[in-house]
């Protein structure tokens, strides 16, 4: 009997940067957060990252970011959801892509690894960061550019740990 938890090795889940590395404008602590999220889709057996390994890997890295999500309690609660999706709670969402038609799913050609609203969530904090007229995106831009639409899979868990998703700057 194959187990339900396989993991995929490390090679099946490409390098979604593809060619939006060091000169997309990451930062260093931004791209620990996507090599970070890029581990976790691994260890979780998904195929891509989606904007929800996105997000806890931004929690975990960025202290900006866990303070725009809320209080002490709001936080353990986020975590607390994000920690069931790794150990079951995203099952449902394991083998598929998560695609939206939301109010901003404009994937980014070829970037093989991501979900495309994950994708067009990089793009978008890309172009946040310029329009504030930076060269390098940082974790504020990345979660404002996670909830821009509102049916990715970041929504949904922030959504569901309580947090006002208008709210986030």
């Amino acid at each position: 009997m194959q187990s339900r938890t396989a993991r995929r090795p490390a090679s099946d889940v490409t390098d979604p940067r593809g060619d939006m590395d060091d000169e997309a404008g990451l930062s260093a602590e931004l791209a620990a957060v996507v090599a970070s999220a890029r581990r976790r889709a691994v260890r979780d057996g998904d195929r891509q990252i989606d904007t929800a390994h996105l997000l806890h890997s931004l929690l975990e890295h960025d202290a900006e970011v866990r303070a725009a999500v809320g209080d002490a309690p709001q936080l353990a609660r986020l975590l607390g959801y994000l920690v069931q999706r790794s150990i079951g709670y995203g099952l449902r969402w394991q083998g598929s892509v998560e695609d939206s038609v939301g109010e901003r799913a404009v994937a980014t050609p070829g970037a093989a690894g991501w979900s495309p609203v994950a994708a067009a969530a990089l793009t978008y904090a890309l172009g946040r960061a310029r329009r504030r007229g930076e060269t390098r995106v940082n974790g504020t831009d990345l979660l404002a550019a996670l909830v821009v639409d509102r049916r990715s899979r970041a929504v949904e868990v922030l959504e569901r740990a309580g947090v006002r998703v208008p709210s986030i700057p």
